[in-house]
């Protein structure tokens, strides 16, 4: 079992082998994908005994999160994928409520990762797991695992539990986050916002009576939405103008459904909500969004209508969706994108919001 301990005197080894890496990245011309999930033992059991890709097992979803060398190479180099970014699989930290414990996994899940992909980061990156108990020690992990590990950003699994009874939920769109999205602000790099399954109390008060309604069907969508228009209403954006988030799964349904957002917030202004734009303008600054586990050709076409495709980033979801769905998918695109937007959309975007390039 790995410890804290045995990490601390490799922070400069892994600064030395990473960091003047990460942005040198395979370059055959194949795509990017980076909302794609790892594990390591000690939080597998996260994943539950029910959970497993379409047409997989339960033990098979386990093991390609944990692996990322062998299959998951394997799959990358059978279906074109130059580039792949991982982060933590959902709940990760956000599931641990005990600040201490939170942050001491954090910690050693980025460096873990960190030494994991260390001699091919040439095809993977990676995004920080983060303990949002503390907006400054976030924020300051973010630093370290951008600046010192390489890493390109951060991923954050929607809410953070916390409180005795795990369920006191921290939402990052209030000012005492403000300390952290300095940060990102400073270190110019995106946080991820990815959906979480709902404490106990949620998903009994809004699910219960359809339990079907569970994850990526519904609940994903309409929990993580909420959160990401809180930081619009709250006025995250307006604070931090330059700060960067990424919403998966085709941005959990917000663009498809601006105009009716943007008419009804403006009724809200009177009342004391401190957002000085709309959703569609932040969205157009401030948030990208990826086709994760979402792959409608039309859906696609009518985001890049009303957001331009200079804000969506194709990605797979792998393990909880197979990278050969997502490729069947990408191959389909040419028919009805030109080859400049197919290029934008399955690597252009990422390596500029990422800063492959540099």
């Amino acid at each position: 079992m790995f410890t804290l301990a045995s990490w601390g005197s490799l922070t400069l080894l892994l600064s030395s082998a990473i960091g003047t890496q990460a942005r040198k990245i395979a370059n055959t011309g194949g795509t990017i994908i980076l909302e794609e999930a790892w594990t390591i033992p000690d939080l597998i059991f996260q994943i539950g005994n029910t959970n497993a890709a379409l047409g997989g097992t339960n033990a098979e979803l386990k093991a390609n999160l944990l692996d990322i060398h062998n299959q998951r190479l394997r799959f990358m180099n059978e279906n074109h994928v130059d580039y792949m970014v991982l982060s933590l699989a959902s709940p990760g930290i956000q599931g641990i409520s005990d600040p201490a414990a939170a942050e001491s996994m954090a910690v050693m899940t980025n460096n873990i990762l960190a030494q994991s992909i260390s001699n091919n980061t040439l095809r993977f990156g990676a995004f920080a797991a983060l303990s949002m108990h503390n907006a400054t020690n976030a924020a300051l992990e973010l630093k370290r695992t951008v600046q010192e590990l390489g890493f390109l950003g951060g991923l954050v699994n929607d809410y953070q539990q916390s409180g005795a009874d795990n369920a006191t939920l921290l939402y990052y769109d209030t000012p005492e986050f403000d300390v952290f999205w300095e940060m990102v602000s400073e270190l110019n790099v995106p946080i991820y916002f990815h959906p979480r399954s709902g404490i106990t109390q949620i998903k009994s008060l809004t699910i219960g009576h359809a339990p079907w309604l569970g994850g990526p069907a519904q609940e994903f969508a309409a929990t993580l939405s909420n959160h990401i228009l809180g930081l619009c209403t709250n006025g995250v954006f307006d604070r931090f103008p330059k700060a960067k988030i990424i919403v998966g799964h085709l941005g959990e349904r917000i663009p498809s459904d601006l105009v009716r957002i943007d008419n009804q917030l403006m009724r809200q202004i009177p009342l004391g909500m401190p957002m000085k734009l709309n959703v569609t303008d932040y969205w157009k600054k401030n948030i990208w969004e990826t086709t994760s586990g979402n792959f409608g050709t039309e859906l696609l076409q009518f985001h890049m209508e009303t957001i331009g495709l200079d804000r969506i980033m194709y990605s797979v979801d792998y393990p909880f969706v197979m990278i050969d769905e997502g490729e069947a998918w990408v191959k389909t695109l040419p028919k009805v994108l030109s080859k400049k937007q197919f290029d934008t959309l399955t690597r252009g975007v990422a390596i500029e919001l990422l800063g492959l390039d540099k």
